[in-house]
């Protein structure tokens, strides 16, 4: 570009092009029958996942990631138009309900995209939260100040595919919506934000942890006890179904110890950026929880991978090491009003 303005102009005119090509594309697929749709939705979840899989392994921003999975689900959506003949809802097979208790969340500042990142869905009482990790919500050391967030929920139990994103400012009055707490060793990186009824849709299909998902219930955590961290690495996940993916994790410190005086212990596992918020479980081994689906034990929320700043980077692999706060700090952040 020769100039500014050059610039400018050929920006406006790729805007151009794409509301154009926005308008053709659903003209073109009103044309086809129901069978050529399920032909094209087929081919085109294939492609996408093939993209998919070629920018997680390239160094690109989280935004645009961010901004291919928006549009791959608006894709999606024109070619299940709800012209199209409706047929009766597709059954899943047996699913674990943890899947349906963690989202996937996106910052926003305005209308622009910042970070993808995991959340889960907590209740206390009657109230509904959705944690994750303070440092998506605000992060002064990175200069990250979204101002409002989305996530998603599926709107039907069997029928996964049906999938609706619910917004949430992220401030009121100037003052910041989510909850977060400090201990003797300084801020905790977990930060919960309270889920208006009126905000979710009235077919809302998700599950929650609780209070009885804290409690240890004579089950002694171990070191090197198995563990799953389910979310959201890179933004990855099952994007017909919008179903997290779960990384298998081990505990690497010694469980109930603050580690180096934090209110945090260690997991062995291999992360990714955008997993920050996932809940970190283990099985439970004597049945589920009183009146839940979900039969895991919440022993923490996964926030940042742990490395040594002196390795050497050329000789040293990382230590694959991550920081899980103690979950037992949502009890604080859910009491009342």
């Amino acid at each position: 570009m020769k100039n500014l303005q050059e610039a400018t102009e050929r920006i406006c005119e790729l805007k151009g092009n794409l509301v154009a090509l926005d308008a053709l594309i659903p003209a073109v697929i009103d044309t086809l029958s129901a069978t050529a749709r399920a032909r094209l939705m087929a081919s085109f979840d294939a492609h996408a996942e093939a993209a998919r899989t070629v920018m997680l392994h390239a160094d690109i921003s989280d935004l645009v990631l961010a901004a291919f999975e928006r549009d791959v689900g608006r894709t999606r959506a024109i070619i299940q138009d709800s012209r199209a003949p409706e047929g009766p809802a597709r059954p899943t097979g047996p699913m674990d309900a943890l899947l349906l208790a963690t989202t996937r969340i996106t910052t926003f500042a305005q209308s622009r995209a910042l970070t993808s990142a995991s959340g889960f869905f907590f209740r206390r009482a009657e109230r509904l939260f959705l944690v994750s990790n303070r440092h998506v919500f605000a992060d002064r050391a990175s200069a990250h100040a979204p101002d409002r967030i989305e996530f998603g929920l599926h709107t039907h139990a069997q029928d996964l595919t049906q999938h609706a994103l619910v917004s949430l400012p992220l401030y009121h009055a100037g003052l910041g919506q989510w909850r977060g707490a400090t201990d003797s060793g300084g801020e905790v990186d977990v930060a919960a934000i309270e889920i208006p009824p009126a905000q979710l849709p009235a077919d809302a299909a998700l599950q929650a942890f609780d209070a009885t998902h804290l409690e240890a219930r004579d089950e002694e955590v171990a070191l090197g006890d198995t563990l799953a961290i389910v979310g959201f690495p890179l933004g990855f996940h099952d994007t017909v179904h919008h179903l997290a993916v779960a990384r298998s994790a081990s505990v690497a410190s010694a469980y109930g110890v603050r580690f180096q005086r934090q209110g945090c212990f260690l997991t062995d596992a291999r992360t990714h950026r955008g997993s920050s918020g996932a809940p970190v479980v283990r099985r439970r081994t004597h049945g589920r929880s009183a009146g839940s689906a979900l039969p895991w034990q919440l022993l923490g929320v996964h926030s940042t991978r742990m490395d040594m700043n002196t390795r050497d980077q050329a000789q040293d692999e990382s230590l694959g090491l991550n920081c899980a706060w103690y979950a037992d700090v949502l009890l604080t952040l859910t009491a009342g009003a």
